[in-house]
């Protein structure tokens, strides 16, 4: 078939981004495949990536505006609709407030250059506080915690995985997310080389996942509970004496504090807690403490939780004291094709909860 023809497209889906190869003839798509020259994903696709061609041919699928009538729904021309929705956002903040209209924007916003222009000046003329997105449903507290620790929200420190000799994962699947913040492409493959080196990775998850099938260990937690394991694991380090600050001492302030707060989480008071016995905390500690290098990998499950911000920070809380932070083998700061932060740290923190007392 001469005329059948190839694009090479980024996938939009969500933030790995992953490279996708577009056979099609005649403007009808044919097949969608990983592209294995990719240098990011290397031919990894998930099912949202296949499934795009049935989101571009579905019958219900919307190319223009539409709106319901007493004869049910009609499609209408995009000034029309425009002139609607501009009406009715003013009438509902002027009768309920502007916290009575909410934004919630997307994984595809960041893919597209027009939204990400536009979408922030329209979010802020709202002049609302609902405002909501795919990272305050995932990440945000994993953000917080790095602007806390490290000044800038963008600074998440990811895992070295070719070089770690221990990884230990908690609240996260990177089988088929491929390696969800971290990007890391044939990730599968990856976590196996860990083992092959004579490493050891070890998930942490309420249900055994696709990643547990190819985990040297699988540790069964009780849900929304990884905050006291991960208490209980910085007590064991202490209790130990395990602490090894290396080359970031000088940046490092508060341990005694830190020590103080996880004096009464052992393993034994958390163990009915997590469901996880004491035993095998204690295990778990000495695996990732006596590893040549180790990273603790803390994800979606970590963060869409109660604690999820504290247990985040404890994650890296772990990393550093263990000497594995900013190091080979460790989690490191990536090293982005952009400067991301010399626009400075885009966050605040509080503000409404300020109002609210000053109220």
């Amino acid at each position: 078939m001469s005329n059948v023809k190839t694009h090479f497209r980024a996938c939009n889906i969500c933030e790995a981004t992953c490279g996708l190869e577009i056979k099609y003839q005649n403007n009808k798509i044919l097949s969608i495949k990983g592209d294995k020259k990719d240098p990011l994903s290397k031919g990894h696709i998930c099912p949202k990536g296949v499934a795009l061609q049935d989101v571009y041919y579905d019958p219900d699928r919307l190319k223009s505006p539409v709106k319901k009538k007493k004869d049910g729904w009609q499609e209408i021309s995009w000034d029309e609709a425009f002139t609607e929705i501009i009406d009715n956002i003013k009438k509902i903040q002027k009768q309920h407030g502007n916290d009575a209209v909410a934004t919630y924007l997307g994984n595809p916003t960041v893919h597209n250059l027009g939204a990400m222009l536009f979408m922030p000046m329209f979010s802020k003329m709202l002049k609302s506080k609902n405002r909501y997105s795919a990272t305050s449903v995932d990440q945000l507290p994993d953000q917080l915690a790095a602007y806390l620790l490290f000044g800038h929200p963008l600074l998440v420190p990811v895992p070295d995985l070719d070089r770690t000799n221990c990884l230990l994962i908690i609240g996260a699947n990177p089988v088929v997310s491929n390696g969800s913040m971290m990007t890391a492409p044939k990730v599968a493959d990856r976590l196996k080389h860990i083992r092959k080196r004579g490493g050891k990775d070890i998930n942490v998850d309420p249900r055994f996942t696709e990643t547990s099938k190819i985990s040297d260990q699988h540790v069964y937690i009780t849900p929304a509970t990884d905050v006291y394991l991960l208490l209980a694991m910085i007590n064991v380090v202490f209790v130990k004496n395990y602490i090894n600050l290396r080359h970031v001492a000088d940046f490092t302030h508060d341990l005694a504090h830190i020590e103080t707060l996880v004096k009464g989480y052992t393993p034994e008071t958390v163990a009915a807690v997590t469901g996880i016995d004491a035993d095998t905390i204690d295990s778990m500690v000495e695996t990732f403490c006596q590893a040549n290098s180790a990273c603790c990998y803390t994800r979606f499950g970590a963060s869409t939780q109660k604690f999820g911000t504290l247990t985040q920070w404890l994650g890296n809380v772990l990393n550093i004291i263990t000497g594995n932070f900013d190091r080979e083998g460790g989690v490191m700061f990536a090293k982005p094709a952009i400067d991301i932060l010399s626009q400075g740290p885009i966050i605040v923190i509080g503000r409404f909860l300020a109002n609210i007392v000053h109220a």
